[in-house]
């Protein structure tokens, strides 16, 4: 995924990372992105790469511009709040990485619960092999 630089150069040592305003979750959810460049309206249907409480990162076929406004279409409630492009890629294929910033800050838009700040996702759970179910005692006979 392409790193989002910051516009203006931050305080010496300090990395985009600590600059972020809210951590950043690695999801794919069902969107849909809503606008109108110019005299066309588009509805296009796609998912997020990554999420959080500001905003998005999305895949989209539609050429977008940085400063667009658009509208975001959470695919699973139909709730829709206002965005701009913060952010835009370069063209991998069919689709570009484009990144939507909420109006305001809307947490509850993903429905989903966002790590604590000190998370460390090298600690996270790693899914581990079923285990063998134990074998039943079987039946007394009488």
């Amino acid at each position: 995924m392409a790193e989002m630089k910051p516009s203006t150069p931050g305080t010496a040592g300090e990395t985009y990372e600590t600059r972020r305003r809210t951590q950043r979750v690695q999801i794919i959810m069902p969107v849909l992105v809503r606008g109108k460049p110019g005299k066309e309206f588009f509805e296009e249907p796609t998912h997020t790469v990554t999420v959080n409480a500001n905003g998005c990162l999305v895949l989209m076929a539609t050429p977008a511009k940085r400063g667009q406004a658009v509208s975001l279409v959470n695919a699973k409630t139909a709730e829709e709040l206002p965005c701009k492009v913060v952010f835009v890629g370069q063209r991998d294929g069919a689709k570009v990485q484009v990144g939507l910033e909420f109006g305001e800050a809307s947490p509850l838009f993903w429905r989903i619960t966002f790590p604590p700040e000190d998370w460390d996702p090298s600690q996270r759970k790693k899914a581990t092999a079923p285990s063998q179910p134990s074998p039943l005692p079987r039946p007394q006979q009488k």
